[in-house]
């Protein structure tokens, strides 16, 4: 996910992984995983605090250097507004 810097502030990453989220629950996912670079520290952050785990490498992509999950819960996703 990358927001464009003039729409940095304002929320709008928090209210796309919580629409992210709440479109894999409703698809049946069980939990969600990404992967950010070291640079991207607002990312890194974000993840952190909408409840995600710092798990070890699952994939090989070249760019990236933290991965992340989460477990889903059942029932509907808090929107952030």
């Amino acid at each position: 996910m990358w927001i464009a810097p003039e729409a940095r502030g304002v929320g709008l990453a928090r209210r796309l992984l919580a629409e992210l989220e709440e479109c894999a629950s409703a698809a049946g996912s069980k939990m969600i995983r990404l992967e950010t670079n070291r640079t991207l520290h607002e990312a890194i952050t974000l993840y952190r605090s909408a409840g995600y785990r710092e798990v070890a490498a699952f994939n090989d992509e070249p760019y990236a250097d933290h991965w992340f999950e989460k477990v889903l819960t059942a029932g509907p996703v808090q929107r952030v507004r």
